[in-house]
C-alpha cells in the first residue's frame, strides 16, 4: 500500500492487489464497449480490451457485467450466466496473453435499468421513472435486494470459472446500490432507508457477499461515489463514512473513487464539452428533440483539468488506510507521479485510452523526457458512441485485425 503522500512509488513498477500482480499501477476503467449485441462476448470485444492490453495497460475492466438481465442498462449488454463463460474465457486468455491483468465490473442497474429494451423489471429504492426508457422502476423489496445481492455472488463466481483476475462491485453512477445511498432518490422509511447506516445496508451487503463467494481466489474492488453533483444526493462526508464502513468490513482489496449520476448529472464524472446534439442524434424522435431542448440540464459542463478529482479524493487517502484507485484527468506521466505522491496506490484511465491504446506504452518509453500527451480533447463525444459503438471520434479509425495487435507493444 502507497498511504504515505510524499513517499515516491514508480507507477511503472509491479504493484499487488490482493491476490493479483499487475505489471504496473495503471487500470484501464471500465467503459461500456457497446460491442455485445446478443448479451454475449464477441471478437469486437475482445479487441476492444486486448489493444489496451497490448498497449501497456496493467488491468482492464470489462464494463457493465450484469448479474442478473434486468440490471442491464440496456438489453444488449452482456449479463454474467453460463452460457456467456465460454467466451469471457476466450477475453480472459486474450488478455493474459498479452501480459495484463482483466477485471470485470458487476453491478446491477437499478433505476438506470432499461426495462423497455431488457425485458424484464428495473429496481430502484423506490418507484422511479427513467425518462430514457420511458419506464418505471419498481420499488426493491427485501426479497429483490436478497435475491440481487445472491446474483452478485454468483456473477462473481462466473467471473472465477471465466478467467478474470478481479471483480469490481459497481456502487457508483446512481446504480442500484448508489441509489440507495442516495438520500435524495432512497426516501424509503424501512430498514433501507432514513439513517445513511440504513441506505448503506445494500452496498455493504453486495460486497460481503461477493467476498464469501471468492474467498481470496481473486481481487475484489469497488466503484463508489464520493458525491453525486446534485443538490441533496450523496455527499463526500457520507460517502467518507460509507468508505470507513467498506473498509471495516474487510472485503476490498481497493477502492476506486468516482462522482456524478447517470441519472442526473453524468459530466460531473467526465468533464470537459457537453455533446448535446450528438447525445440526441443517438435517439429517435421524440426524445430526441427532448433532449436537444433540455440537454442543458442534464448535460451540464464542467471545465476539464487534470487529476480533476484529486481534491475530494486526498480527503479520503487521509482518512483510509485500504488501498485507493485514483480516476478522473489521468492523461500523462506528471499526473501519474503526482497520484503517486499524493499516497494513491493505482490510477485508473478510461478515455485517454480510448483514444489512444497504446498511450501507456507511449508514456513509458518515453522516459524521463515526459513529453508525451494524450490526444484525448475531452470533447465527449464518444459518449454518444455507446449506443452504437463506443470508440474516440477524434483517433478512432476500423478496428486493426487480431494479428496486428502485438505492433502496440511497443
Amino acid at each position: 500500500m502507497n498511504t504515505q503522500p510524499g513517499v515516491f512509488t514508480d507507477v511503472f513498477g509491479e504493484a499487488k492487489l490482493g491476490p493479483v500482480t499487475l505489471r504496473n499501477r495503471i487500470i484501464k476503467a471500465a467503459t461500456f464497449e457497446a460491442s455485445t449485441p446478443d448479451a454475449l462476448v464477441t471478437e469486437d470485444l475482445i479487441n476492444y480490451h486486448r489493444l489496451p492490453a497490448a498497449g501497456g495497460i496493467g488491468m482492464t475492466t470489462v464494463a457493465y457485467c450484469a448479474v442478473t438481465p434486468g440490471g442491464r442498462t440496456d438489453g444488449w449488454q452482456l449479463w454474467m450466466r453460463p452460457e456467456a463463460v465460454p467466451g469471457l474465457r476466450r477475453l480472459t486468455d486474450a488478455i493474459h496473453a498479452e501480459g495484463a491483468a482483466i477485471s470485470a465490473q458487476i453491478g446491477h442497474a437499478g433505476p438506470v435499468a432499461n426495462s423497455r429494451t431488457n425485458k424484464a423489471k428495473a429496481f430502484a429504492p423506490v418507484r422511479f421513472f427513467n425518462p430514457l426508457s420511458m419506464r418505471f422502476a419498481k420499488k426493491a423489496s427485501a426479497d429483490d435486494i436478497d435475491d440481487i445481492t445472491a446474483a452478485h455472488a454468483n456473477a462473481a463466481r462466473l467471473a472465477i470459472e471465466s478467467g478474470f483476475d478481479a471483480v469490481e462491485v459497481h456502487l457508483g453512477h446512481n446504480y442500484l446500490a448508489s441509489s440507495f445511498l442516495s438520500p435524495l432518490i432512497n426516501r424509503r422509511t424501512d430498514e433501507f432507508g432514513g439513517s445513511l447506516a440504513n441506505r448503506a445496508k445494500v452496498a455493504r451487503g453486495l460486497v460481503r457477499a461477493v467476498r464469501q463467494a471468492v474467498g481470496g481466489r481473486i481481487a475484489v474492488t469497488a466503484k463508489l461515489n464520493m458525491s453525486d453533483g446534485v443538490r441533496g444526493g450523496i455527499s463526500l462526508e457520507e460517502s467518507l463514512q460509507t468508505a470507513k464502513w467498506l473498509e471495516e468490513d474487510g472485503g476490498l482489496d481497493a477502492l476506486e473513487l468516482t462522482a456524478g449520476s447517470s441519472l442526473l448529472n453524468p459530466l460531473y464524472l467526465f468533464r470537459g464539452d457537453a455533446p448535446i446534439k450528438e447525445f440526441a442524434n443517438a435517439f429517435k424522435p421524440p426524445l430526441r428533440w427532448g433532449i436537444r431542448m433540455t440537454g442543458k440540464k442534464f448535460l451540464r459542463e464542467y471545465p476539464y483539468r487534470e487529476a480533476y478529482l484529486m481534491d475530494q479524493a486526498k480527503q479520503f487517502r487521509a482518512e483510509l488506510t485500504m488501498p485507493l484507485i485514483l480516476l478522473g484527468g489521468i492523461t500523462n506521466r506528471e499526473t501519474m507521479d503526482l497520484a503517486m505522491a499524493e499516497g494513491f496506490d493505482f490510477v485508473a484511465m478510461g478515455r485517454a485510452v480510448l483514444a489512444e491504446p497504446d498511450l501507456v506504452n507511449r508514456i513509458k518509453n518515453d522516459g524521463t523526457e515526459h513529453s508525451v500527451r494524450s490526444l484525448c480533447t475531452h470533447c465527449n463525444k464518444c459518449m454518444a458512441t455507446i449506443y452504437s459503438r463506443t470508440h474516440c471520434v477524434v483517433t478512432d479509425s476500423p478496428a486493426p485485425p487480431a494479428s496486428a495487435v502485438s505492433d502496440l507493444r511497443g
